[in-house]
């Protein structure tokens, strides 16, 4: 048998190599023929495609473009001609810095002087990068390639685009030298500020030729390619600038260019760059524009394609807010030492950017501090767009916690205690202990004016932006709830994970243009619509290739947004801290408004919006350096806030007309909303600190009345009560029942150490709450008995029992009740406790053949105890 299984084996092996043979045969006649069509047909390709290139030997004959220009809503008014200014000399190769040839190889190209044109571990990476869908994986580009395609194409990827690019690069390899094509890229690329070429941007940017360009200067213009108009020293991302040509710097040192001294060197190097007048308007918004359509449709592209943007900018609004910021931060700097300012206006119906400043003065230089040029740190500068820059908000964060808080169930009428509160549970419930003595960070916060105003409302905490109660409102609420509600909204920042209950006071970071933006989420109650800057864009046919559609998400619900808006318009309610005439009041209309001012003085907020309109002003130091301790929110931003919805109201009710590119606002003033009654059972939800609860109590031992406790001992009594609101609520479900037991929450020592001091300052005691441990109905304290005779089970003969039982009682025993069938049929009052008892004939006259004898026992508390045995009846007998 085994022998056959052997034999039959090898029979299927022979029989697989015969079939393996024979394919082998047929894939190496496919492969002998198919490997030359396979090669002729990409051979053809190429031809096919690259039958209508240009011809590199004309490689100076640059093809004549339209420019993009950058238009207000109407397109009556040119923002920007992107292309209109070109600035480009061409100069020699040995007229350029070896430093700059050197820090470009090392950032764009590092083999350059070693590939022939194309750099296939690059083009495997790229294409790696395809088929993972992981952008990232890198690129394939030389910068032979990226010359020709700066030259001759567009930045819009498509397949064929870059095979013509491969073939294009290789011919050029085959025709010009290394130097030539360096040459050739450097005078031929955009810098930004419309400087086109080595030599421009060097006189655009440093005044000097591209031959004097010093190490740390050249890393700074090869950084520029990468992202001209983002990485710009006069832009709003320095810092990016800085690092990009710190990682250039790095990479000249890895390749051997630089020494790892020099590059150190160059990296601490102070850099002075020209003074840019610009000579467009709008230009922090037409800024963020350019970098819009850069990042969405490529550099190269936006340059040649001759678009026409039309944006959502309003020009008669930019045109006051540039000079309300203007002549306020000019006044600030006097009165407060804070040298800048920014706004922000977005229209709540549609997410239109309105208007932006990024700073006081995009071409001023005179008035910057002394020692302070545009790129370095210091209290102003110029080309730095603040609108969209990280900075913290101050109390003007509060409405989102406040908002989080009212979609758990809390109200405006709901009490929180503004007094001096320990906020770390490690810490003393004193509010007065530090680091030094804990060796940890307590938190403590006082209040803007060092006041403590006792027992407030949501409504009053809110208007008057009180900060202990804020504290308190966002820990209700809850940290994380809260940056999800604000990230719905609109805000883009808050990524990191070490937030904590600073949060509501401005422990995070936002940027001006998403808060602003977030509060128009307010103002449409709910209704969240993305920011955007662009109405339409052209192309250089007329064809729409991009038009703003106003879609909308319901993010809040707008009850919640009302509640918020109802309060915030409350002039009253803020006038014990603001006054009835602070900038904030509007006496022609009702105006939602929220300040903001850091810890330290280093930025002033304020917030605020109209059924139509939503403003943002910030005022500080771009280098965060503190303020006069009297520039608030209020004093040095309120101002200027004020002034810009001023003038809208005042130029934009009389522009309504049938141009539907004009923003308007109503001439008659809009109301908000009025929120539907909240109604809650709970006296804290409800605005009164003192709170009264009905409960039963066993009148003779003062205690919560048990399931044990005689009903003619059960008394109601209304007890008055006054705690911190953890007492009474559960933090996450405050309309829910009273929790079991407000002590586990940690956040509950500490804050109700202060509100009973406070109260027993004020000399208001009331009575607590029994307990539920009731000493008198204690399981101890029941009486014990036991029926002794006659014992359970036995037979009864005539028509009485005897009966005799063991009883006592810690509280002394009152008396012992018999029962036959649960009929009362006698008492013992004294001991012993012994009784003849007459059967009742009853018993005798039911179909049962048994009876149940039940002794129970009273102390004198009336705490009962029983026992019970079941006796038979002997019928014959009786």
């Amino acid at each position: 048998m085994t022998n056959f299984y052997h034999s039959k084996n090898n029979m299927k092996r022979q029989r697989n190599w015969r079939v393996f043979g024979r394919t082998f045969k047929i894939s190496g006649k496919i492969l002998i023929w198919g490997a030359p069509l396979a090669l002729l047909i990409l051979v053809g390709a190429f031809v096919w495609i690259a039958r209508d290139l240009p011809d590199p030997e004309k490689i100076n004959e640059r093809q004549i473009t339209q420019s993009t220009k950058i238009f207000d809503r109407t397109g009556k008014v040119l923002l920007y001609d992107i292309h209109g200014e070109e600035k480009r000399t061409v100069v020699a190769f040995d007229q350029i810095s070896d430093y700059v040839k050197k820090a470009t190889v090392a950032g764009e190209d590092a083999s350059f002087y070693s590939h022939f044109g194309l750099d296939f571990r690059g083009i495997a990476r790229a294409v790696w990068g395809v088929i993972t869908g992981n952008e990232s994986a890198g690129g394939g580009s030389t910068i032979t390639q990226q010359f020709i395609k700066k030259t001759y194409f567009s930045d819009k990827r498509s397949y064929s685009r870059k095979i013509k690019e491969w073939v294009l690069a290789l011919e050029l390899e085959r025709k010009y030298s290394k130097d030539e094509i360096l040459g050739f890229y450097l005078n031929q690329i955009p810098y930004g500020s419309n400087a086109y070429g080595i030599e421009a941007a060097a006189q655009t940017f440093f005044n000097k030729s591209a031959k004097d360009l010093g190490l740390a200067e050249s890393a700074v213009l090869a950084a520029l390619p990468n992202a001209p108009s983002r990485l710009s020293p006069y832009g709003s991302h320095p810092e990016e600038l800085k690092a990009r040509q710190e990682y250039i710097l790095d990479r000249m040192v890895s390749i051997g260019y630089a020494t790892k001294e020099e590059a150190e060197a160059a990296k601490k190097e102070p850099l002075e760059f020209a003074h840019q007048n610009a000579n467009f308007k709008a230009p922090h918004f037409v800024m963020y524009v350019k970098e819009y359509l850069e990042e969405k449709y490529g550099e190269d592209y936006i340059e040649k394609a001759g678009l026409k943007v039309y944006t959502t900018l309003d020009w008669d609004l930019q045109f006051e807010a540039e000079k309300i910021i203007r002549e306020g931060a000019e006044n600030n700097a006097k009165k407060y030492q804070a040298y800048n300012a920014a706004l922000a206006a977005v229209d709540p119906k549609t997410g239109q950017i309105l208007a932006m400043v990024g700073s006081r003065d995009y071409n001023a230089q005179e008035s910057l501090p002394a020692g302070c040029k545009p790129g370095d740190t210091c209290k102003f500068e110029p080309h730095v767009n603040v609108t969209i820059r990280d900075r913290q908000p101050g109390s003007s964060f509060k409405p989102f916690a406040y908002v989080t808080a009212f979609e758990k169930g809390y109200t405006p009428d709901t009490i929180l205690f503004d007094l001096p509160t320990e906020f770390n549970p490690n810490c003393s419930a004193s509010a007065n202990q530090d680091k030094d003595q804990y060796g940890i960070d307590c938190y403590h916060p006082g209040n803007y004016d060092s006041k403590f105003r006792g027992p407030v409302t949501v409504r009053s905490s809110l208007a008057q932006s009180l900060n202990i109660p804020a504290v308190q409102a966002l820990y209700l609420a809850g940290i994380d709830d809260t940056i999800k509600t604000a990230k719905t909204m609109g805000i883009t920042s808050l990524n990191q994970s070490y937030y904590g209950l600073s949060l509501v006071l401005g422990g995070g970071e936002v940027k001006l243009l998403d808060q602003t933006a977030a509060y128009g989420v307010f103002a449409a109650e709910g209704k969240k619509y993305e920011k955007t800057p662009i109405l339409k864009i052209e192309d250089s046919n007329g064809k729409i290739i991009e038009e703003f559609e106003a879609q909308s998400t319901q993010v809040l619900k707008p009850q919640l947004t009302r509640l918020v808006s109802d309060i915030l318009s409350d002039n009253a309610a803020r006038t014990p801290v603001f006054g009835a005439n602070s900038a904030l009041y509007f006496a022609e209309r009702p105006v939602a408004a929220k300040t903001g001012t850091t810890q330290g003085y280093r930025d002033a907020w304020t917030m605020g919006y109209t059924p139509s309109l939503a403003v943002g002003v910030w005022v500080g130091n771009n280098n965060n350096s503190p303020m006069a301790a009297s520039g608030a929110g209020i004093a040095a931003a309120g101002p200027l806030w004020h002034d810009f919805i001023k003038k809208a109201y005042e130029l934009k009710t009389n522009d309504c007309n049938t141009d539907n590119q004009n923003f308007c606002l109503p001439k008659s003033p809009e109301q908000f909303n009025k929120p539907e009654p909240i109604v809650t059972e709970k006296s804290m939800l409800n605005g009164s600190y003192i709170s009264t609860r009905t409960v039963k109590v066993d009148m003779l031992s003062g205690a919560l009345a048990t399931n044990d406790t005689p009903p003619q001992f059960i008394e109601e009594r209304q007890i008055r009560q006054a705690h911190n609101i953890l007492y009474y609520v559960n933090k996450d479900d405050p309309q829910g029942d009273y929790p079991a037991n407000p002590q586990s929450d940690p956040q509950y020592k500490n804050w109700e150490a202060p509100v009973q001091a406070w109260l027993g300052q004020r000399g208001e005691n009331y009575d607590e709450t029994p307990t539920d441990s009731d000493p008198i109905r204690a399981e101890q304290n029941k009486p014990m008995v036991q029926i002794l005779s006659p014992v359970n089970g036995q037979f009864i003969s005539g028509s009485t029992v005897n009966v005799q039982v063991q009883a006592s009682a810690p509280l002394g025993l009152k008396q012992i009740d018999y029962f036959l069938n649960d009929e009362f049929v006698g008492s013992n009052i004294s001991s012993p406790y012994q009784i003849t008892l007459a059967i009742p004939s009853s018993a005798f006259n039911s179909e049962s053949s048994f009876i149940t004898l039940r002794a129970r026992a009273y102390d004198t508390a009336f705490n009962r105890s029983e026992d019970e045995v079941t006796l038979y009846l002997n019928r014959g007998s009786y």
